[in-house]
């Protein structure tokens, strides 16, 4: 005896449409909810090309040395103007401090003729180079929420090998 079903169930088709109106919906809805952060990765870097450039500025560039321990990459020694300021957080917030002082109020017109050159080890982890590069930048003011620049000019000299062989 052959047994049949009563019926057999229909063929369900997925409706596009509706998903795809969905999809831009969404799309829509983070495109206008999205904010800009300004200072975030707004740095005005001149990366060394070929030779070194002579300094336009009268004064001298300040120096920053960042020495990495060899076996870890980690910062062994933060340098600002040959002074030692440590190799944790508390040395980039000094370095922040220190920048300020040299600059003394924003917009006087220090900040246009000073000009930083990052020395770092070849070997340092690049997390560091960024802290330096934040410190020496400028800062987010707390209560405005608008960023105070204290240096415009960086510029980084020709990395070091291992082995005391300098350019790349």
């Amino acid at each position: 005896m052959k047994i049949r079903a009563r019926g057999t169930p229909a063929k369900i088709d997925t409706q596009m449409t509706p998903m795809i109106d969905v999809v831009f919906q969404l799309l829509i809805f983070f495109m206008l909810t999205l904010k800009i952060v300004e200072p975030e990765g707004d740095f005005n870097i001149n990366m060394p090309i070929g030779k070194p450039q002579e300094a336009a500025s009268t004064l001298p560039p300040i120096k920053i040395r960042l020495l990495a321990d060899k076996s870890t990459g980690r910062l062994s020694q933060l340098l600002f103007d040959n002074r030692q300021l440590g190799n944790d957080d508390r040395a980039f917030n000094v370095l922040n401090r220190e920048m300020q002082l040299m600059v003394g109020t924003p917009g006087s017109g220090v900040a246009d003729e000073l000009e930083v050159e990052i020395d770092a080890d070849y070997d340092l982890h690049h997390e560091f180079l960024i802290k330096a590069v934040s410190a020496v930048t400028g800062e987010l003011n707390p209560v405005t929420k608008q960023v105070v620049r204290f240096v415009e000019k960086i510029k980084f000299a020709p990395p070091r090998r291992p082995g005391g062989v300098e350019g790349t």
